[in-house]
């Protein structure tokens, strides 16, 4: 099958979605895997795929032991291809109209407690230029909570040392995020030590580099993370997005309102935010259960 439609696909999802590479990474791998599983399958043109090649697929992932969670974007990735190809009038029918995919729980996201949360951000400690951007790095992801991708991406130009802020800015969200003063203290220091030694291109805008000066990659700061949790003793599978997530817990937890953290999280909907009210939620039942004398 051609390569046509996809490469229009791609078009359609970077200038009208305006996806994150990410997402757009993500639509298009689940769309070719699809497509080379219909070719190896029989479909001889994208024509002659119909909804018994989704359902095929769906099972099919099944038994290779995808989850739920997976599947349910495949479907999204699927359905958003096809209903553009249809749009188009490159297929006359949308396969995959009256498919569903399957319902899932949302998974409670583990979060670190205020103790773990000090071993983690006391790991890098050194006066080398590696711990000074390593501890600037983390500081920030804990005290803004953005996600990795926005916290590799983010400029020189974004931050505001002197009032204590970064500006984050993709496709879909434009924000301002405070920084609490010790991170903004760390990442004063790197800005004004470590960096200058780290970068030698006086073009590199990226905030954050690796130790040869080019931008700092999500799997480069992912084994930071993970470097620094297994010195600290840290038994809990933590990932940069474990940050996140108890930046928004630990908000909720003193008090801070659900759409003020739905806001400085950059989520477009309250209903992604209010996970971690169920998180909080459930934290207090299971101290209740085991610490009030009359629950036990």
């Amino acid at each position: 099958m051609s390569n046509e439609c996809l490469e229009l696909f791609k078009n359609y999802l970077e200038s009208t979605k305006k996806c994150s590479k990410n997402t757009l990474d993500a639509y298009l791998r689940d769309v070719n895997q699809f497509i080379t599983y219909c070719s190896l399958n029989g479909a001889k043109s994208i024509e002659t795929i119909n909804d018994n090649f989704i359902v095929k697929y769906i099972d099919y992932l099944t038994f290779i032991g995808k989850s739920n969670a997976t599947k349910t974007r495949v479907m999204a990735s699927l359905h958003s291809y096809f209903n553009f190809l249809k749009t188009n009038g490159t297929i006359s029918v949308d396969p995959t109209k009256d498919i569903k995919g399957p319902k899932t729980t949302r998974k409670i996201p583990d979060i670190l407690d205020s103790n773990e949360i000090m071993q983690l951000l006391s790991q890098p400690h050194g006066n080398d230029y590696k711990s000074i951007r390593d501890k600037a790095m983390i500081e920030l992801l804990y005290a803004t909570g953005i996600k990795v991708s926005e916290l590799i991406e983010l400029t020189i130009n974004d931050v505001n040392l002197q009032i204590g802020i970064i500006h984050t800015h993709n496709s879909k969200h434009e924000r301002i995020v405070p920084i609490y003063p010790a991170a903004n203290k760390h990442l004063s220091e790197y800005c004004t030590i470590a960096r200058p030694v780290l970068v030698q291109n006086n073009d590199e805008e990226h905030l954050f580099t690796n130790m040869n000066g080019q931008p700092m990659s999500r799997q480069g700061f992912w084994k930071i993370i993970k470097h620094y949790a297994d010195r600290a003793g840290i038994k809990k599978d933590i990932t940069p997005h474990t940050l996140r997530h108890s930046f928004a817990a630990h908000l909720l937890e003193n008090g801070a309102q659900l759409k003020d953290i739905k806001d400085m999280l950059g989520h477009s909907d309250i209903s992604s935010t209010q996970i971690y009210a169920q998180l909080v939620k459930n934290k207090y039942v299971q101290s209740y259960a085991k610490f009030h004398p009359l629950a036990k």
